[in-house]
């Protein structure tokens, strides 16, 4: 396909390799290091938690960009960690040593804990690294990954997020794109170059390995590879799991979103200091959103669940005429009845975490239950709970420093009068509650206005004063505050109702998808399996090409800076931009980062199967340079967690040489530049 590194050169633990350079971005992303001083690169929607934290009205580095001139103005984060990974070893028969298929699924779950434990603890053992084990193929096989966790990671630039997300929720997850969705962090060790706690004392990370970059550009049905962390896909669901996808759960989560994405757009575009607050917390919400009805579409136009028939036809003809494969013989129809009974409960557990946990007051309520009950009269005991305390403290300053009160209270009404209108089951609180199916929207509002005059989980203040009580009396306004009273009350039903009931099947599930990828192995083995994705290193290799995303309709494999402006003039307010952008774009300052014909592009879509956790991966050119980093998919093809189609699945980067040309013409950092290894 005209790839020219050899394997070796992507993963050696002989030498230093291209796997020394890609590390797992905080706990979801994929980052990059492009400098022998430990810069690193990944998206701007991975950095835009720390970029926020470091926001506020008077530095909003989210609308005006943040660009650090020396290493000491490289802004800490701390929590945020990055793992490069040191070596890879299949460890399967170590990992199913014991394991008897007569074993219950819990006690083969405890057997391979305490397998992994071993390992683990033999691998690391007298350094300094640490351990994970991996399960492929539903745990038919297992792979142990030693990282190396760097705790100090500093945030050098990133644009303002009208270049980092230009396009916002209209582009999200759509073609053809113009958004340069990067930010640049640096790593940072002590001075022996091993992983430490943030100090001033640390020094910038020397790297065994970090990617040349091309400014050549790639042209149409070019060799590309991406190399990350993909989070999760499920491509060997069964057609009863897709079909349940498809019809049912992803249609009542999209609702459900896009009625908390109403209310936060009301409140967020009213007050700046409320959008910087909630901007973290709206694009998450939003990124789902919109991704769950782009894959449900997906799947119907790929005819996904006709084509996964077809296949299980042919599986079930093939184990039904051969007597080596009659343990797999009732497969097929146990999926089905677990399946069917799955989709009774699985509305109840989506109403749950996208109704009654997006109201923010039950969920932090609930948080402070550790406060909620007498400490033992020991001594021991009153010293645990003054722990308790101090440890609240620093919750609640996190808490409301991004929590806007009648944004809350907006949301939560609409969220507690969708969950008892769609709910199947009668759950309410008290039989003389305004909660339950019979209520009305003004029923529910007044309830949540008093609930929220007279909790003190709705104010700062209130709940800091409750914490200075003496301990009996703190203890009883918790248990009494109406806002803990009903997180209770749910959390409960949740644990004792609901998850109960989805755990049941869920073990029934596992077995048989863990049975059914054995068999797909077995009994149809000409075809090729690779194994899920699971936050685990991963290449995808594919080439740069374009698609047809309906009949009449052929969209190009690159854009260019010219789109920017064409979308610019059409008045949506998604698409702004900074004056000094517009000014390099219409005087045609491209700096050296142009293409043959004096133009800049700006993103290109190739056939490469990415999927959540990609983001802010590496993207390769045949030689191993780096051309661009991995931001999205096309609509169409985000239903490539359950079923890949060459055809329709694309997915978006942004080309290096726009990323090159804001970081040098436009926010004028050209010393961050020099640092990498250009290759002209």
């Amino acid at each position: 396909m005209g790839m020219k590194i050899s394997a070796d050169d992507i993963y050696s633990v002989n030498k230093s390799s291209m796997k020394d350079a890609v590390v797992l971005f905080g706990r979801g992303c994929t980052g990059e290091v492009i400098s022998s001083t430990g810069l690193l690169l990944t998206n701007h929607h991975c950095g835009f938690g720390q970029i926020q934290d470091h926001s506020s009205l008077e530095n909003d580095y989210l609308k005006d960009g943040f660009w650090a001139k020396n290493h000491s103005e490289e802004l800490p984060n701390p929590g945020l960690t990055v793992t490069f990974i040191i070596r890879m070893e299949d460890v399967t028969s170590i990992m199913l040593n014991g394991i008897s298929k007569d074993l219950s699924e819990k006690e083969r779950e405890a057997l391979i804990a305490a397998n992994s434990n071993k390992v683990i603890a033999e691998a690391v053992a007298n350094t300094h690294y640490e351990g994970i084990i991996k399960s492929m193929y539903n745990g038919n096989e297992y792979i142990l990954f030693i990282t190396e966790v760097f705790r100090d990671v500093r945030l050098v630039g990133a644009p303002p997020q009208s270049i980092g997300n230009f396009g916002k929720d209209t582009d999200n997850w759509m073609w053809p794109r113009h958004t340069a969705d990067f930010s640049l962090f640096r790593i940072y060790a002590g001075k022996d170059n091993k992983p430490a706690d943030y100090s001033t004392e640390n020094v910038p990370f020397i790297p065994r390995y970090h990617f040349p970059i091309s400014t050549r550009g790639i042209k149409e049905n070019d060799f590309t590879m991406v190399y990350g962390f993909p989070a999760r896909t499920n491509e060997y669901l069964s057609s009863s799991a897709v079909e349940q996808i498809v019809n049912q759960n992803n249609p009542l989560k999209v609702e459900l979103r896009g009625k908390r994405l109403d209310v936060m757009n009301q409140y967020m575009n009213a007050d700046r200091e409320v959008f910087i607050k909630y901007a973290d917390k709206y694009s998450g919400v939003s990124n789902y959103h919109k991704k769950w009805a782009g894959e449900a579409k997906g799947l119907k136009t790929a005819h996904a669940i006709e084509k996964k028939l077809e296949f299980e036809s042919v599986f079930q003809q093939r184990v039904s005429s051969n007597p080596q494969f009659v343990e797999y013989s009732t497969l097929m129809s146990d999926l089905k009845t677990e399946y069917a009974k799955l989709a009774v409960i699985q509305p109840e557990l989506d109403l749950f975490s996208e109704a009654i946990l997006t109201s923010e007051i039950i969920k932090f309520a609930y948080s402070m239950r550790s406060l909620a009950s007498f400490p033992i009269n020991s001594s021991e005991s009153k010293k645990q709970f003054q722990e308790n305390i101090e440890k609240s403290k620093e919750r609640i300053t996190a808490h409301f420093k991004d929590y806007y009160a009648p944004l809350d209270k907006d949301l939560t009404t609409a969220m507690l009068f969708e969950y008892y209108h769609l709910s199947k089951r009668n759950y309410s609180p008290e039989p003389t509650s305004a909660l339950n199916k019979q209520a009305s929207i003004s029923d529910i509002s007044n309830y949540v206005n008093d609930l929220f005059l007279n909790s003190i989980f709705s104010n700062q203040s209130k709940l800091e004063m409750a914490l200075k009580l003496p301990d009996s009396l703190l203890v009883l306004s918790i248990q009494n505050d109406p806002a803990f009273k009903l997180a209770s009350f749910y959390y409960d039903v949740f644990y004792k109702e609901v998850a109960k009931e989805f755990n049941a099947i869920n073990e029934r599930l596992i077995p048989l998808n863990r049975k059914y990828m054995e068999a797909l192995r077995v009994v149809v083995p000409e075809k090729k399996y690779y194994p899920d994705a699971n936050q685990s290193l991963r290449i995808a290799y594919g080439k740069a090409e374009g698609y047809s995303p309906s009949d009449a309709t052929e969209y190009r494999w690159y854009t260019t800076i010219d789109g920017i402006l064409e979308k610019n003039n059409s008045g949506n307010p998604d698409y702004e931009i900074p004056s000094r952008l517009k000014t390099l774009i219409e005087t045609r300052d491209f700096g050296p980062y142009a293409d043959k014909d004096g133009n800049l592009r700006t993103c290109f879509s190739a056939s490469n199967h990415t999927t959540g956790g990609n983001s802010g991966s590496p993207v390769f050119n045949g030689k191993g340079q780096l051309i661009g980093t991995n931001f999205d998919r096309n609509w169409e093809g985000t239903m490539s967690d359950v079923y890949y189609d060459i055809n329709q699945v694309r997915n978006i980067s942004v080309d290096i040489r726009y990323t090159l040309f804001i970081i040098d013409k436009f926010a004028g950092a050209s010393h961050l530049v020099k640092e990498m290894t250009l290759v002209k």
